[in-house]
């Protein structure tokens, strides 16, 4: 099946009307990173790249120009190599890459120094992403350098450095209709392999068996790779927010935490799902569980265009907090609890991220210093937890080593919110039913 580069042309056209002029913007697909000795990680492009191209080769960068005649695009890459190509995988190559992926001008990578330097000619912006101002900066040196040796001849070299993260994160925050379709699929191929998992997990087999069936799940229902490192955490494991050893063995009675995401069209799902692995949650459990997914319910049901982004977390904080209060695993009123931050001995991370390309994707939190407001095309995780670590002394020992964190994706609609996530037993009824018919 052709693919439809329509979105990329648009988005291209999109950050070319926000550029200033005269500029030349430019912007990195990655290079394949060694994993151990000769063996490569599977690559995978810079999310930026790849958002304004649709092009997953390594090696590869796209360039922007635009002035007050011209708007072009540049693409420099891998040329074909018959030679490489039976060892390492076929390249599209310079000849077919313009017309394939709508670009106007494709040149080999080995001659981006020398058209850069003709390219950034008469420009008077460059525009990069300051995040990767270590790996431009000897370049974008030479390119200016090169231009004030033509002074006497009347060039201008540039004098204006611009962060391209301004532009282009401001445009990944706000999903397109397309988009969106492809978070629903990336959301429910979470689902799918979310639900086998909750098939594989039973006292015994060990978390990376958990994983192997997780991610089985995902690909099964047509995902190519994750979105992120999979966590499956087992009893007190799920006390460390990011384990991925994923290495132990699953025992009668404990919970299981499960953190991951499939990846399709380059989006990233993100979903956690706790439960018991022998299907009953103990009454401590249940306790500690019920609590977190009203924390989380609480925060979903209020998403809607115009709430501040910070009332995310206060709202899951008080719930949290009231909650822990009642469960006696804090003592105190709970607005003083809130005021001295009582509930991050336990609670310790933030309720929500952006999510798109990237698994914590990109877009500013404040403007000019505010909080933002959630505005509809933007999508974020709800995320609560609860991690009550064996060592806390001042806890009841009921409560010790319990680790519990409920995540689903949401978009927010011009009406409210859509969890994109839909699928999953969530309740501590609906999850003991679910596993009894496992």
């Amino acid at each position: 099946m052709t693919q439809d580069y329509t979105p990329f042309i648009e988005r291209r056209q999109a950050v070319l009307d926000r550029l200033p002029e005269p500029s030349v913007a430019f912007v990195a697909s990655g290079e394949e990173q060694i994993r151990n000795r000769d063996v490569e990680y599977p690559f995978r492009p810079s999310s930026d790249f790849f958002y304004l191209t649709g092009f997953s080769e390594p090696d590869s960068v796209l360039v922007l120009v635009k002035t007050a005649e011209i708007c072009q695009t540049h693409l420099f890459l891998r040329p074909k190599d018959k030679e490489q190509e039976i060892w390492q995988g076929r390249r599209l190559g310079v000849e077919a890459a313009a017309a394939r992926l709508k670009i106007d001008q494709a040149w080999s990578i080995d001659e981006f120094d020398e058209q850069m330097n003709e390219l950034v000619e008469g420009a008077e912006h460059l525009v990069f992403s300051f995040a990767e101002l270590a790996h431009w900066s000897d370049w974008v040196s030479g390119w200016v350098g090169a231009q004030k040796a033509k002074a006497r001849k009347g060039v201008q070299a540039p004098s204006q450095l611009l962060d391209f993260d301004r532009i282009l994160h401001e445009m990944r925050l706000f999903k397109s209709a397309r988009e969106i379709e492809w978070m629903r699929q990336a959301a429910q191929m979470s689902v799918a392999g979310h639900l086998a998992a909750m098939k594989a997990a039973a006292p015994g087999r060990y978390e990376y068996q958990v994983q192997a069936e997780l991610e089985n799940g995902f690909k099964q229902a047509g995902s190519p790779r994750v979105g992120f490192n999979s966590i499956v955490a087992a009893g007190e494991n799920a006390c460390i927010l990011h384990y991925t050893e994923n290495d132990a063995c699953i025992e009668n009675g404990q919970l299981v935490l499960v953190d991951a995401g499939a990846e399709y069209a380059g989006y990233a799902g993100d979903i956690t799902h706790t439960y018991p692995a022998n299907g009953r949650f103990t009454p401590p459990q249940a306790a500690l569980y019920k609590l977190v997914l009203k924390a989380q319910q609480t925060v979903i049901n209020a998403i809607r265009p115009g709430l501040p982004y910070n009332q995310l977390q206060a709202l899951s904080v008080a719930v949290l907090t009231e909650g822990l209060v009642s469960l006696g695993i804090l003592s105190g009123t709970v607005d003083d609890l809130i005021e001295q931050e009582a509930y991050k001995a336990f609670f310790m991370h933030g309720t929500s991220h952006w999510l798109g390309m990237d698994v914590h994707d990109v877009g500013d939190y404040k403007q000019e210093g505010e909080w933002r407001c959630l505005q509809p095309g933007m999508v974020l995780t709800v995320e609560p937890g609860l991690y009550i670590s064996k060592t806390a002394e001042a806890v009841p020992d009921a409560y010790r080593g319990i680790g519990i964190r409920i995540e689903d994706d949401v978009l927010v609609t011009e009406q409210g919110h859509e969890v994109l996530t839909q699928g999953l037993p969530r309740t501590v009824d609906e999850i003991e039913s679910w596993m009894a018919q496992r």
